[in-house]
């Protein structure tokens, strides 16, 4: 504490006295920095300001300060013992004093002084009522069990306060410094270490993780806490060296290692048989592998005991399906080897959740205008390229179409001659199929002799195809999505004689959005994928068959948890220009047109496929993934139940129920306790305060 010091002054003893007591009811000075304080019913304001003026302090006091105080001391006080003084009447009449860096004093109520600008000291430089701030941290003892105790110890009437920071095991204590001080011896004398050690027990016959579970077991059904008050002895196996590590106060340490001494014994027979239930792998695929590593590891065996008789031991290994359990039988060392194996195998695999966006816009525009003419006597002029109709076809086609009068002639019985008209009707088979196969606009004349046909035809062809197919798969399994259809193609044919009993084989091919990938999860967060996407579409048919559009993609990459790679763009853009005229007159300008048939076609194909992988590894991911994918599909059966069914108004739509996570289970009978006592405890805090 800074205390201003007092220089001595020839201030006569007596006249100081007759003063104070004229004036404030108090002594001052009997001699040269000492104090013989008197006070009797005196106002705590007036008294706070003789000790200012004494001690040469400023100090300021609040308005809630009020009452008169009685106190008289028979000894001689020097300034830091009249300044302690101070500090004890007002701790007594429920102030405290908390001084500031400038050394300005202020006096407030104990309850408020907690909450000002207390001085965060180290050691103890006080041993007072000053209110003091001390960060006491602790090594050996968790800092929320010693709160509640320290709390119950300090005067929190008068301003003080402990607060535990777990994350550093550090308490924080707030008070006068006397009680402060009290406390941080109590958490000094506590915090030490116990006697805990660590022993590390090695086997020789018995397995390290079935003995830890045994003892374990032992544990819970005695109780975790032994009589002394001790935390329980832990054990831990370190599966490498087969060993058990133990650690906790020596009586329970030596009871643990005797009875691990006692169970690590030698089996009478030569053999062991275990039933080993698989969590996550499936039994017959571990056969191959755990056979594989017991004949690895009787090979090495014998090539280092050469020398010795030791006859091969027999080793059994089977796998029940049923039951998805491995059924081994072999002796004790070679059993911890398997099942360190068979431990490290049989875990949760990582899953992957595979997404693919395939974007095809195409667009096509085509133009066909076309002039042929033919005369009866002096011929014609025909074009056939793009969907222009033959004016041959068309007349010969015509000719067939018109009705025929045959005139018969003959006789009666009486030999007279007769003769009769018979109309025959056209065939219309062949200008039906030709006029069947006209596209756009088509116009023709006959007159004289002389036909003429105009046919003119624009075609614009647009396409948007958007697939965004979804995978879940386990790690280095194949997932294929199709989404299409089934389409025949025939591959033979075959006719028997004279074309009787035609007979053809047909086979169905799948067309659609095909994907199927293989992820495989490296180390760290990357997803290594071998992809095949295939998007294939009916385009027409043929004289054979039918035409199908097919575009495939087949490569192997490297991609990030939730990254997103383009496997690649396929760009077909196709322009076609088709000329057909008559030579030199189609060159004649304008009227040349005449005489000649264009054709011209562009189209521009666009194909895009993106692929984002997410790495699943626990059911909390997986979960929220489906919920978010199952309130999507929610919410549009929600939608068009909304929209309702046009002239069905009072049908609804059907829609999924809402997302259930599942009942939760109540809690155990530990953590209802648990609960109730950090309950109990954040209400006594409060009453405190």
């Amino acid at each position: 504490m800074n205390f201003i010091q007092r220089t001595s002054r020839n201030i006569l003893p007596s006249l100081c006295l007759i003063i104070g007591a004229a004036f404030f009811s108090a002594s001052t000075y009997v001699a040269a920095n000492e104090y013989s304080p008197n006070f009797k019913n005196t106002d705590i304001g007036e008294f706070i300001n003789i000790v200012g003026k004494n001690l040469k302090r400023t100090i300021i006091v609040d308005p809630n300060v009020r009452g008169k105080i009685s106190v008289r001391s028979y000894d001689l006080l020097n300034e830091e013992q009249y300044y302690q003084f101070f500090l004890n009447v007002l701790q007594v009449y429920g102030y405290a004093v908390v001084e500031m860096p400038t050394g300005i004093v202020k006096v407030v109520r104990s309850k408020d002084a907690k909450t000002s600008n207390l001085p965060v000291v180290e050691g103890t430089p006080f041993d007072g009522d000053e209110m003091i701030t001390r960060v006491m941290p602790v090594y050996n003892v968790p800092v929320r069990e010693l709160a509640p105790i320290l709390r119950q110890l300090n005067d929190q009437a008068g301003g003080g306060n402990v607060v535990s920071h777990d994350a550093s095991n550090v308490m924080m204590l707030t008070g006068r410094a006397a009680v402060v001080n009290r406390l941080v011896e109590i958490i000094e004398r506590v915090d030490k270490a116990g006697d805990e050690e660590v022993e590390i027990v090695k086997l020789k016959f018995a397995s390290a993780t079935e003995l830890v579970r045994i003892i374990e077991s032992i544990n819970k059904t005695t109780g975790k806490a032994s009589a002394s008050g001790k935390d329980a002895p832990r054990v831990v196996a370190d599966d490498r060296t087969n060993s058990i590590m133990v650690s906790g106060d020596i009586k329970a340490r030596q009871r643990i290692v005797n009875l691990i001494e006692r169970m690590d014994q030698e089996l009478e027979t030569s053999g062991n048989t275990r039933v080993i239930f698989l969590k996550y792998s499936k039994a017959e695929e571990l056969v191959k592998v755990l056979q594989g590593v017991s004949a690895s590891i009787q090979a090495e065996e014998q090539g280092a005991a050469k020398s010795t008789s030791k006859a091969a031991r027999d080793i059994s290994i089977e796998a029940h399906e049923d039951s998805n359990a491995l059924v081994i039988t072999a002796q004790p060392d070679m059993m911890r080897s398997l099942e360190d194996v068979i431990r490290q195998l049989d875990i949760r695999r990582a899953q992957v959740q595979v997404e693919a966006i395939i974007v095809e816009v195409f667009e096509g525009d085509g133009t066909t205008v076309g002039v042929q003419w033919a005369s009866e006597k002096y011929g014609a002029q025909q074009f056939s390229n793009g969907n222009v109709v033959g004016i041959g076809s068309l007349a010969v086609a015509a000719e067939q179409a018109e009705d025929t009068t045959t005139t018969t002639v003959g006789f009666d019985d009486d030999g007279d001659p007769y003769s009769f008209d018979e109309t025959t009707e056209g065939d219309y088979t062949a200008l039906a199929s030709l006029l069947g196969g006209v596209n756009g606009f088509l116009v023709g004349a006959v007159k004289d002799g002389w036909g003429a046909v105009l046919q003119a035809v624009s075609t614009d062809t647009n396409s948007n195809v958007l697939s965004t197919p979804h995978l879940t798969t386990l790690d280095n399994e194949e997932a294929f999505f199709i989404v299409g259809q089934e389409v025949p193609i025939i591959t033979g044919s075959t006719t028997g004689s004279n074309n009787t009993n035609p007979f053809q084989s047909v086979e169905r091919q799948e067309i659609g959005i095909k994907l199927k990938v293989t992820p495989q999860i490296n180390e760290g967060n990357a997803v290594q994928l071998l992809i095949e996407q295939e998007v294939s579409s009916i385009s027409g048919a043929t004289s054979v068959d039918i035409l199908i559009n097919k575009r495939e993609i087949k490569t192997t990459v490297i991609v990030d948890d939730g990254g997103t790679i383009v496997l690649g763009g396929l760009i077909d853009d196709d322009v076609q220009e088709s000329v057909s005229k008559v030579p030199i007159l189609g060159d004649i300008p304008y009227i040349g047109n005449l005489f000649k048939s264009t054709t011209t076609s562009k189209s521009k194909r666009n194909l895009m496929v993106f692929i984002r992988p997410t790495i699943i590894r626990d059911g909390v991911t997986a979960n929220d993934i489906s919920r978010k994918k199952y309130n999507y599909i929610r919410a549009e059966q929600l939608k068009r139940q909304s929209e309702g069914i046009p002239l069905m108004p009072f049908s609804e739509n059907p829609a999924l129920p809402e997302w259930d996570d599942g009942l939760a289970l109540p809690p155990s009978y530990g953590e209802y306790m648990e609960k109730r006592a950090l309950s109990e405890k954040a209400s006594q805090q409060k009453d405190d305060e």
